[in-house]
């Protein structure tokens, strides 16, 4: 299972403010997190609107984080453009997978979500240094 593009670049663009530290513009964190641009302000929107960065309009606008690196997790970031993270769409309210009987996965599926959101959360922007591949 692979992290979806919106979600791999939203991580980027958090972890772009979280480095510096300062106001950045739209075109600047397009640059320097290698996502288009369309893209990243569709990302932007969604990490304003869920409260974890903040923008600021004019000529001199940007966008920083909302508040310290510390308290943004991991989750947070994916769930803001993903949703609730879930190994698989019978977790939903509104999906069925089987017509008159129960998931037989159901309560696996909800017990390796629940660890994978627990792990995401124990990270924070603050708190995740870079290690290098072995070469």
């Amino acid at each position: 299972m692979v992290l979806t593009l919106e979600a791999d670049y939203a991580v980027r663009i958090v972890d772009e403010l979280a480095q510096s530290k300062q106001k950045i513009d739209a075109r600047t964190l397009s640059e320097h997190t290698r996502v288009p641009l369309r893209f990243a302000l569709k990302i932007l929107r969604k990490l304003v609107a869920s409260g974890l960065i903040v923008s600021y309009k004019g000529a001199h606008g940007g966008y920083m984080l909302a508040g310290p690196a510390e308290k943004i997790t991991l989750r947070q970031v994916i769930e803001s453009v993903e949703g609730p993270y879930m190994l698989s769409r019978c977790q939903q309210d509104d999906y069925s997978c089987t017509h008159d009987t129960c998931c037989r996965f159901h309560e696996i599926y909800d017990e390796i979500s629940l660890i994978v959101r627990n792990k995401l959360e124990s990270y924070t922007f603050g708190s995740v240094d870079c290690k290098k591949k072995n070469s």
